[in-house]
């Protein structure tokens, strides 16, 4: 198998859990390194963490290892749970989707089974994904979800536009299209129910 975390601790600390019942027989710290290693070595499951830093994503990382032409299994580790990082990485063709305060046998046990082709989800996970199939968050575009990580921080429109490098006016169109999506008429509106269907998540500065 493969594990990929960006962080050293983690990535070593789980490679070296699993290595009593399993190959580990790489340890990748970016998306990028994940899909060369995966392409390379053939495992057949990959751990991969959402937030890989620089570079792309668990997800999309996830998204072009299952595109491979003999894909592993893949099961996403992660400390994030909201519904959007579950559809997202559900979507891209993860296999299972565990959390990190998950057991250590309940980790092993998902990675024997992703192997057999079985869908892992922890009960909580998969209370959410029916949750959302049955009432479907508002599909939000990256960006969307970015500018209201960026309202929920109290940003201007001029403040959003610098920091992603984008016009005002992009700005304002974005928040016509998210305001529309989330049936609300202003900014605060607009975070409260994001925040509320687990579009987004609130951090303390």
């Amino acid at each position: 198998m493969l594990v990929v975390d960006d962080h050293p601790v983690v990535r070593f600390g789980l490679a070296g859990l699993l290595e009593r019942d399993f190959e580990v027989v790489a340890r990748a710290a970016t998306g990028e390194d994940a899909v060369r290693d995966a392409a390379a070595l053939e495992p057949d499951v990959v751990l991969m963490d959402l937030q890989l830093g620089a570079g792309i994503d668990g997800v999309e990382a996830t998204r072009r290892i299952r595109a491979l032409p003999e894909p592993p299994e893949v099961v996403v580790l992660t400390t994030y749970d909201s519904d959007a990082d579950v559809v997202r990485a559900v979507e891209a063709g993860a296999t299972g989707y565990l959390l990190k305060d998950a057991p250590p046998d309940q980790l092993a046990d998902a990675v024997r089974r992703a192997a057999r082709g079985e869908t892992v989800l922890s009960p909580d996970i998969a209370r959410r994904l029916m949750r959302t199939v049955r009432d479907p968050a508002p599909a939000l575009s990256r960006r969307e979800v970015e500018i209201l990580v960026h309202l929920a921080r109290g940003l201007s429109n001029r403040e959003i536009a610098k920091a992603l490098f984008i016009s005002e006016a992009t700005v304002k169109t974005h928040l016509v299209r998210i305001f529309d999506k989330l049936g609300v008429e202003t900014r605060t509106a607009a975070v409260t129910t994001a925040v509320e269907r687990k579009l987004i998540r609130l951090t303390r500065p």
